[in-house]
């Protein structure tokens, strides 16, 4: 299973019950964060996760909501104990901005490692993540992701024991690696049927509806997004400040396919998110309001 939590749903300033950007995305021990925003280490720890297992953090831009909780975050990683490096990926201009942070968190015991994406659309391997980066339109350079979690063929046992494959070395195929034995090479694909489905969670914030935005989240399993303002009425402000309503992001999961739609980063000023969610659930009925610490666990299709 794919567990999915909120950290934070606050777009521009925290309220006393919702603490800015962040959502983490874990999977066999490993995890992956997206934004950091103020509050991301207090959120973390009241869902009763631990900081040394992420892998890496993800940025969607550099506004202050969502990677100001950056700091206190990594020195909270060091007091846990990590050691190894860790990896960041963000459009151009990560390593600058995140070397400006650590002014105040200039010792740690791990190595940073730092991904800086420039193009309209890239794709990253990290353990069992694929991660894909798609250029949205906001007031800065940002970028969606979607995150996939790839499966495997089912293993053959027949057709490894007609190969006469010793059951040491059927672990080694089923996790992707070849083997020699005999004198022969065998592949994965020797042993493993047709790759089966997978599990994947698009995550955008801060941008209008474009049209890429339909690619990243097309047929995701969760597809979380931007609802900065529920009200029709806030139409007009919400384009000029390069965000979304909940009836654009309604529209966007409905055009995408995907199987459902989590809204989040809401406006301060919207203290009751669910008074719009018909809104939403007019256009895409598998709509719910993101709140912290909103956990799902994402099966694997049979």
């Amino acid at each position: 299973m794919v567990d999915v939590t909120l950290l934070g749903c606050g777009g521009s300033i925290p309220l006393k019950d919702r603490w800015l950007t962040s959502c983490l995305i874990r999977y066999e021990g490993k995890s992956v964060l997206i934004d950091c925003g103020e509050g991301t280490q207090i959120a973390l720890k009241s869902v009763g996760y631990t900081f040394k297992p992420i892998d890496v953090i993800c940025f969607t831009h550099y506004h202050a909501d969502h990677i100001s909780g950056l700091p206190g975050f990594l020195l909270s990683m060091g007091n846990a104990g990590r050691t190894e490096p860790l990896e960041l990926i963000g459009p151009h201009g990560l390593a600058r901005t995140v070397n400006s942070l650590r002014v105040i968190a200039p010792e740690l015991p791990f190595e940073i490692k730092y991904t800086e994406i420039s193009g309209a659309e890239d794709s990253f391997n990290v353990g069992p993540f694929v991660i894909s980066a798609y250029k949205v339109l906001h007031a800065v350079t940002c970028y969606g992701y979607r995150i996939e979690l790839p499966r495997a063929g089912k293993f053959d046992v027949n057709r490894a024991l007609e190969l006469g494959l010793p059951k040491n070395l059927w672990r080694v195929l089923q996790n992707g690696a070849t083997v020699e034995f005999e004198g022969r090479t065998y592949l994965p694909q020797d042993v493993l049927g047709p790759d089966r489905k997978g599990v994947t969670v698009a995550y955008c914030t801060d941008s209008r509806p474009v049209e890429r935005i339909k690619l990243l989240a097309k047929d995701a399993d969760l597809f979380i997004c931007e609802g900065l303002y529920g009200d029709d009425e806030k139409q007009a402000k919400t384009a000029e400040k390069c965000h979304m309503t909940y009836r654009e992001a309604a529209n966007l999961a409905k055009t995408a396919e995907t199987k459902c739609l989590w809204l989040t980063h809401y406006s301060p000023a919207m203290t009751e998110p669910e008074e719009f969610l018909d809104v939403a659930r007019e256009i895409f009925p598998e709509t719910y309001c993101g709140f912290d610490g909103k956990t799902t666990s994402l099966k694997f299709e049979e």
